[in-house]
């Protein structure tokens, strides 16, 4: 960008860098959280009769309300939501960039946990909505006291909580979410995007909407369901929030071809999320394995999981960039998400699995007691 344009951007997007993780072509691809699973041949032909049925009218603008799109996700979801309460738009980060247009903006401010997702202070800055870390623990754990005092002294008009939160893996009890509802006046987004990945008796903060108008849902079908290329997220919250967030949407914001192309997705969402189960085997599978090397693990009820390359802590941001270029040059490609010292490699099938296991050299192992992250 040249000085010229750049000062012309707005303030608070000068200095800033474009989201987005290398995209490089290697034999294993394990640097985005994607599925590794191709969606199977039965739901590619169900789509694409989906497509084909909308192809002929596509010289007419599709619903703008999505209806019978936001049924199906209510359905899924289940808790007894209605579409009334379901609303999707491409991909849980448009969903979450509406509701900072709708609840954020000049003078008001977003609040997150950090280490979490970092597009949320992108799109705080996209909003033009001030952005506060009220960071974690050490051990990346997050405590409902913590939260409720960063709350208190903040007071944003949107708080950002992950479970799982990425890039750490791990989930939040249902007891951090009620202290941050009681705590801020403002509304309380649970981003979800892992959901359907987490370890049996994680709960849901879908629990929660019933008896909390304040309280959003973001959840996706890029992850569990194989349907990243389709980009489609959404919400779930109460009637007045959906309604809000449709005050800010682009017209005819979700094309055709994506409603019918996530509605066939999700009539066969058994087949899809039949991989899901597979992914946990692999994620487990590289937790055993690297902590049983020496390295510190964190907890992960995601399809990822972060670990710290150097098992006595002493790695900083220069081990952990020598680390990820010896993995690469392996033909692997994990993600360096700038914590000092850590990487973080999504869970794929066993032979990718294999390969980053193996690509991970002994000498970044040696014994020692294993050291856990707990939430």
């Amino acid at each position: 960008m040249t000085s010229e344009i750049r000062a012309l951007l707005r303030e608070e997007l000068q200095g800033l860098s474009a989201y987005g993780a290398p995209q490089l072509d290697v034999a294993v691809r394990l640097n985005v959280n994607e599925n590794s699973y191709a969606p199977p041949t039965e739901v590619v032909r169900a789509v694409a009769r989906a497509l084909e049925g909308e192809i002929a009218t596509l010289n007419r603008y599709p619903d703008r309300d999505a209806l019978k799109l936001r049924a199906d996700l209510a359905a899924y979801l289940g808790h007894g939501l209605t579409a009334e309460q379901v609303y999707a738009a491409n991909g849980s980060n448009e969903v979450q960039q509406q509701l900072l247009q709708a609840f954020g903006g000049p003078g008001r401010t977003a609040l997150g946990f950090g280490p979490a997702y970092s597009m949320h202070p992108l799109l705080a800055a996209g909003t033009a909505t001030g952005w506060v870390d009220g960071g974690r623990g050490p051990d990346f754990g997050l405590t409902a006291s913590h939260v409720e005092a960063v709350l208190r002294e903040h007071r944003p008009a949107i708080t950002f909580l992950c479970s799982p939160n990425n890039p750490t893996g791990t989930a939040l009890s249902l007891d951090v979410v009620r202290a941050a509802l009681a705590t801020t006046s403002g509304i309380v987004v649970v981003d979800e995007a892992y959901a359907e990945f987490a370890r049996p008796g994680t709960p849901s903060a879908l629990t929660l909407l019933e008896a909390n108008p304040r309280l959003v849902v973001t959840r996706t079908m890029s992850k569990a369901f194989a349907f990243a290329g389709a980009r489609v997220g959404y919400l779930a919250a109460g009637p007045e929030i959906v309604e809000a967030v449709q005050l800010v949407r682009l017209p005819y914001h979700l094309s055709a071809l994506t409603q019918a192309a996530a509605r066939a997705a999700l009539a066969h969402a058994d087949v899809l999320l039949s991989t899901v189960e597979q992914i946990k085997i692999q994620r487990d599978r590289i937790v055993a394995e690297l902590r049983t090397r020496g390295h510190q693990v964190a907890d992960s009820d995601a399809n990822f999981v972060l670990y710290r390359v150097a098992r006595d802590g002493s790695a900083d941001e220069t081990d952990q960039k020598v680390v990820w270029r010896r993995i690469l040059d392996a033909g692997v490609l994990v993600r360096d998400v700038g914590l000092p010292g850590w990487l973080r490699v999504t869970a794929g099938t066993p032979a990718e699995t294999s390969a980053f296991l193996a690509a991970v050299e002994p000498s970044d192992s040696l014994p020692a007691a294993v050291e856990t992250l707990e939430n």
